[in-house]
């Protein structure tokens, strides 16, 4: 039996500058570093069941995890029930890890894509969730109130990718730390609707966007 990975309770391998967060050196690096931890940016499986339950919809769902690195969320999903799980990073290097780790659960799948540019077919996914992914990608050197137009390009790229993947009347299921005068401005989307919730975590508040698509 293998053993179980260890949780970070870090950051890990830090990188010098913060924009660091949004390179594929930077994690192929931290996951070399880190073969046999597990990290979750924000919550786990146990704080985001209630508000997974209320949108994932039954446990047949085709659920795409968009920037999978080493977290637990699959996994625990899977023990609950959502067997049919796609895990996409664009890092070779903790995408083979995961593979090898999870091979007790079969039904998952572990592939290498770049969130910005999924080999996905349209309509392909019911439900996308990214718990941190998108927030690598803002972590950018210039203002906060105006981001670089590199940053904005790059997010309206993965945002757009998942609208793509979803099915009709699919969610993408986006947590993080940041407020929605930072964020919403990324989601706005013709096809679908935003409803953010807020997930207030001892005194600090996270934030669930959930996107819906219009039925076909």
């Amino acid at each position: 039996m293998d053993a179980a990975p260890t949780t970070s309770t870090d950051l890990g391998v830090l990188p010098e500058k913060n924009d660091e967060y949004g390179t594929k050196a930077y994690w192929e690096r931290r996951y070399a570093q880190e073969p046999d931890s597990s990290f979750d940016w924000f919550k786990t499986y146990a704080d985001l069941k209630p508000l997974l339950g209320r949108h994932i919809g039954g446990k047949d769902a085709r659920v795409l995890m968009l920037g999978c690195g080493n977290s637990t969320l699959s996994g625990d999903m899977y023990s609950d029930g959502y067997e049919n799980i796609a895990n996409v990073d664009y890092s070779d290097v903790v995408i083979e890890q995961m593979r090898q780790r999870h091979r007790h659960q079969p039904r998952m799948t572990w592939d290498v894509m770049d969130v910005r540019a999924l080999a996905l077919g349209d309509g392909a996914v019911d439900v996308a969730i990214d718990k941190g992914t998108l927030d690598a990608l803002m972590c950018d050197a210039g203002d906060v109130w105006e981001p670089s137009a590199e940053m904005c390009a790059n997010v309206a790229r993965a945002v757009d990718e998942a609208e793509r993947v979803l099915a009709p009347a699919g969610k993408f299921v986006w947590i993080t730390f940041g407020q929605p005068h930072f964020r919403r401005r990324h989601l706005e989307r013709a096809s679908w609707t935003i409803e953010v919730e807020r997930l207030n975590d001892g005194g600090f508040d996270y934030f669930a966007y959930v996107m819906t698509k219009a039925a076909a």
